[in-house]
């Protein structure tokens, strides 16, 4: 049986920290509704705030690792996401409709631990609200 979900795929440069964010709030969120994938130009390993900050919300992506964009070359997608800052961004041709959001980059965060914790809750959170409104309105 085919599957009516539609498919989403969030890209950005690493994988590492906003496409890993967007993949899970997403399946956490509307996972009946939507098949979602995320994949980076130049994966790193995965941040470890992004994996604390979601723990902290009951999210565990701790297993997840981070995925090249060329793995999914051939696939189509319904919707290519890309949440990196314009002309940042890698291209992914294979979505019928795309969706730029911009995001900050964690990578750039500064400060001491405790600061650069916040800023990635504030990213989480920032995610969240904008998922919850783009992609309810397909349900």
């Amino acid at each position: 049986m085919a599957s009516n979900k539609k498919k989403v795929i969030f890209i950005c440069k690493n994988n590492s920290g906003r496409s890993q964010m967007a993949e899970a709030l997403l399946k956490n969120t509307y996972s009946n509704h939507y098949e979602v994938y995320s994949a980076g130009s130049e994966p790193l390993k995965i941040n470890p705030l992004t994996i604390e900050v979601l723990s902290e919300i009951g999210i565990d992506i701790s297993q997840n690792k981070s995925k090249s964009l060329e793995k999914f070359q051939g696939q189509e997608f319904d919707y290519v996401v890309s949440l990196c800052d314009e002309g940042a961004c890698p291209v992914f041709i294979g979505g019928k409709t795309h969706i730029h959001q911009e995001f900050p980059d964690p990578r750039e965060f500064k400060g001491d631990d405790k600061a650069r914790l916040e800023s990635f809750r504030n990213l989480r959170d920032g995610i969240q609200g904008w998922i919850k409104k783009e992609f309810s309105r397909e349900i």
